[in-house]
């Protein structure tokens, strides 16, 4: 028959416990610290932007109201127009997010601490991505615009650099993340650098890649509205010229066909994840 334990074993126990649960404890003192801290940035950062302004956001209501009332109802009558700079916003989109595939791939292994070939190549290739996505499309396309002229050309290289800044981290990260099994197996195999990546390394990581790429051609869509603000082809185009003659009505159509065609984008984007899944 088994005895009860005696008060020396119950006491080794809790001694054995308080350690974690010490541990435990500062755990999430640790977390209270940084949720603290965290808020009181986000604080700072809403006062600086002025968001606590209450007195002029609400003096700017009216005007908002105003401008709605003036886009009502909106005007189709030039639809037919419209047709081909929306054309032109998907194709950039397309080939600009293609453009930046293309190139984020290699790129993407050497900035893989796995799969570079030293520090030094692991250094300079995140420092170049870094600078591909440090400077903003928009900045980019008014560059381009000035370098090649006016039309689709600058929108597309300008969404396509920015775009291997960011194609290009993820796809890495998504590198350095896959398991390491298969990799030494296949170099035990005696596989070429080559070999390994086809066969060990991206059947792993195509999937995270495929859902990168679909994203960031969501985004890519949204962004080349805005480049066409600056002379780089698409609906963006005509979205300034209505809002510099203050035709509001037009404004409002052309948003509403925006916003039908960034829905039909958003499907065929879930549609793929879905296939790829």
């Amino acid at each position: 028959m088994d005895r009860p334990p005696d008060n020396s074993q119950l006491q080794a126990g809790t001694h054995r416990l308080d350690p974690w649960l010490a541990g435990d404890k500062a755990r999430e003192r640790r977390t209270l610290v940084r949720l603290v801290v965290l808020a009181a940035v986000v604080l700072v950062a809403f006062w600086l932007t002025q968001l606590f302004d209450f007195k002029r956001l609400a003096e700017g209501i009216p005007a908002i109201m105003q401008i709605v009332s003036e886009m009502m109802p909106p005007d189709f009558t030039r639809w037919q127009a419209w047709a081909r700079p929306l054309l032109d916003t998907f194709a950039m989109s397309i080939a600009g997010t293609a453009f930046a595939v293309i190139f984020s791939i290699p790129l993407a292994f050497l900035a893989a601490s796995n799969t570079t070939p030293n520090r030094f190549v692991y250094h300079a290739t995140r420092l170049l991505l870094n600078f591909f996505r440090s400077i903003p499309e928009l900045i980019k396309g008014i560059i381009l615009v000035a370098a090649v002229g006016f039309g689709v050309l600058p929108g597309v290289l300008a969404l396509g650099l920015h775009s291997i800044g960011m194609v290009g981290k993820f796809f890495a990260e998504a590198i350095e993340h896959v398991d390491p099994k298969p990799i030494e197996a296949a170099r035990a195999a005696g596989a070429t650098p080559i070999q390994v990546i086809w066969h060990a390394i991206l059947p792993q990581v195509l999937p995270q890649m495929s859902d990168t790429v679909i994203y960031r051609w969501e985004y890519n869509f949204r962004a080349s509205v805005v480049l066409g603000a600056v002379g780089a082809g698409g609906i963006g185009t005509e979205l300034l010229s209505s809002l510099r003659i203050m035709d509001y009505q037009q404004v409002a159509a052309i948003l509403i066909c925006i916003l039908v065609c960034v829905t039909i984008v958003d499907a065929i984007g879930m549609g793929l994840r879905r296939k790829l899944a």
